[in-house]
Order: C-alpha cells, then sequence, then structure tokens
C-alpha cells in the first residue's frame, strides 16, 4: 500500500476512500499548523476529533476548517493540555479515564523546537520536557483506553539526527545548552518512546510507530527562523552543499503533505508494518549510518534501538516520577 505514495502525497491523497466513520482519535497540538490539519482530514472522513492544546481559545480559532470539512459522523471535541506542566498532563489525562470512552488512535503531534534554554513548570529542559517527557506521561496515563488493535503515532524529525539522547544529563545541568541539540536529543526519544511503547502493548495489537513529516513551514519554526526568509535561506544553503555533494535537494512541504505521513501511519498502514518503526514520506524508513549528514532520509539506529528505548522509558520514568506497567 506504501508504495502509491511519497513525499508528495497530501492528507486527502492518502485518505482516499477512507471511511472513519466510528472512529475515535486524539491529536495533541491542534492550534496551529500539522496538528489542525491533521484533525482536518480526519475528521473529513468521518472519525470523532478529541484535540488537545494549551491555548484553547486559539485552537477553537484555528480549528474553523475542521468543522467546515468534518463530514457526517465527524466532529471535534477540545481539551486544555499543556505538555510543559505535568499538573496540566495529569488533569488531562484523568479526565479523559475518568470519561471512559475508548480511543482507535493517539496521535502526539504537538511539539517546539529550537528554542532558548529554559524549563518547564516542573524543570525539566523545555523541548525535552515538553516533547518528550509531556507526552510520554500524558500517552502512557491514557494508555487503558486504547482500544486492542489501536495505534499510536509520535511525530519526531529529521532532526532526531543532530543528538542521541543523554540519560545522565537530561536538562543540560553539565552541558553546555545548544538548541538543536536539544532538539534533536527530544526528536530521538520520541523514536524511542515509540519503540518501547509498541513493544509494550502488541500483545493487545496496538502498535505504535513514529514519523517524520519532512520540512514544513509551520509555527514550530518561530524560534529558529523567526525572521522573515530565514528557512527558505537555510534550505537553499543545505541545497548547496547537497548539490556539492551529489546528494538529492531538500525540498520544504505544504502543510497538507506534511501532515500525510501522520495520517497514513495512524489509519492507512497496516500495524505490523509500521509497529516499532520510524516512517518519513508515507512509508517505513531505512535504518541508515550514524557517520553521515546531518539531514537526509532514513533513521540513525541509536533512534530504534531496543535496549536504548527500554532504557530511555525507565529514565523518564524516574523523572517524571510514575511507573507504567506494561
Amino acid at each position: 500500500m506504501s508504495e502509491a505514495f511519497g513525499a508528495t502525497s497530501t492528507t486527502d491523497d492518502v485518505l482516499a476512500g477512507i471511511d472513519l466513520s466510528g472512529k475515535r482519535i486524539l491529536v495533541t497540538g491542534v492550534s496551529a499548523g500539522l496538528g489542525v490539519e491533521t484533525a482536518r482530514a480526519l475528521a473529513a472522513h468521518g472519525a470523532t476529533i478529541v484535540g488537545a492544546a494549551r491555548d484553547l481559545k486559539k485552537a477553537e480559532a484555528a480549528t474553523a476548517t475542521v468543522w467546515e470539512s468534518a463530514t457526517a459522523g465527524g466532529s471535534l471535541e477540545l481539551i486544555e493540555l499543556d505538555l510543559a506542566n505535568l499538573a496540566s498532563v495529569r488533569r488531562a489525562s484523568d479526565a479523559l479515564v475518568a470519561a471512559g470512552k475508548p480511543f482507535d488512535v493517539v496521535i502526539g503531534n504537538a511539539g517546539i523546537m529550537a528554542c532558548p534554554f529554559w524549563h518547564t513548570s516542573d524543570g525539566f529542559e523545555m523541548q525535552f520536557g515538553t516533547n518528550h517527557l509531556g507526552h510520554f506521561t500524558f500517552i502512557n496515563r491514557i494508555a487503558a483506553l486504547i482500544k486492542d488493535g489501536g495505534r499510536v503515532v509520535e511525530l519526531s524529525s529529521a532532526g532526531h539526527r543532530y543528538a542521541d539522547v543523554d540519560l545522565d544529563d537530561p536538562n543540560f545541568e553539565r552541558t553546555a545548552y545548544d538548541p538543536w541539540i536539544s532538539y534533536g536529543r527530544s526528536k530521538t526519544a520520541n523514536v524511542l518512546f515509540a519503540v518501547e511503547f509498541d513493544r509494550r502493548h502488541r500483545a493487545r495489537g496496538i502498535r505504535a510507530t513514529a514519523v517524520h513529516p519532512g520540512g514544513i513551514k509551520t509555527e514550530l519554526g518561530r524560534h529558529a527562523y523567526a525572521e522573515e526568509g530565514a528557512l527558505q535561506r537555510r534550505v537553499d544553503e543545505m541545497n548547496a552543499e547537497l548539490t556539492k555533494a551529489g546528494k538529492p535537494l531538500l525540498k520544504l512541504k505544504s502543510v497538507p503533505q506534511g501532515a500525510a505521513t501522520s495520517v497514513w501511519a495512524a489509519v492507512v498502514a497496516a500495524g505490523d508494518a509500521v509497529g516499532g518503526h520510524y516512517c518519513e514520506d508515507c512509508h517505513v524508513a531505512q535504518v541508515v549510518p550514524t557517520a553521515g549528514e546531518l539531514m537526509g532520509g532514513g533513521v540513525f539506529a541509536y533512534a530504534v534501538d531496543g535496549d536504548h528505548a527500554s532504557a530511555l522509558w525507565a529514565r523518564s520514568e524516574e523523572l517524571v516520577g510514575e511507573h507504567f506497567a506494561a
């Protein structure tokens, strides 16, 4: 099935002919960009969407397109969730568990990229705390709500190539802070979380996968590319280097193209095909040598290593102060 789609496929392309009536899907980060498009596309095919966002007023305005596109049966409910605040994470997850309504799919879409050095409400370095620990805690606390045969999709990035996780110094207490190293650590953590969650829950038929959406101009780049035209200049610089090396050039995707791999991995691809893997351009990526370009296709081996994933899981439990049984 994956051979039919690629880097230029959109959400509408991969969902063509798919009926999601009766499916209940949770998507984090529905106040902008990929989260809104993911919710829109799924609701347009009949899914009931529970959208999580830190700023509900912003999310309400941003998701007007979801309601406009929703077909009969498709709908949207918003919940408040601040992934940089574990008290908020626990309130949101407790409310969902109390309601007792199951999910077919959970998509961990929200995130922050290359921000200045600061901390979450709980004292964690912001990118690792938000991108990884927030989702780690939230998804684990609602794991019992995921139906047998369900799916978890974590948004990672080719940025995982910038750095492996540092289990000894996750908060940059002894390491000089670099926004891109921090981002790389958090995106590697997203993949490793999917690998270990998949191992722990596959006995129920639940499969977890991580996806790289591609290079896209969204609010995610507000810290790294705040200046007008900064993202395109960076792409031009990278392409100049890729041209010298005889490598394929980097092309920015549209938002519907960027969200395509998320919805493909969530409801189109076979669970056994994507479970425990890293996907890009609507296919499972190959493992590539770690000593390679910082950008490009494939996933570095440290991001999909099972023992490494188990070690990160244990360290994450220590950090958030909760134990999550298989």
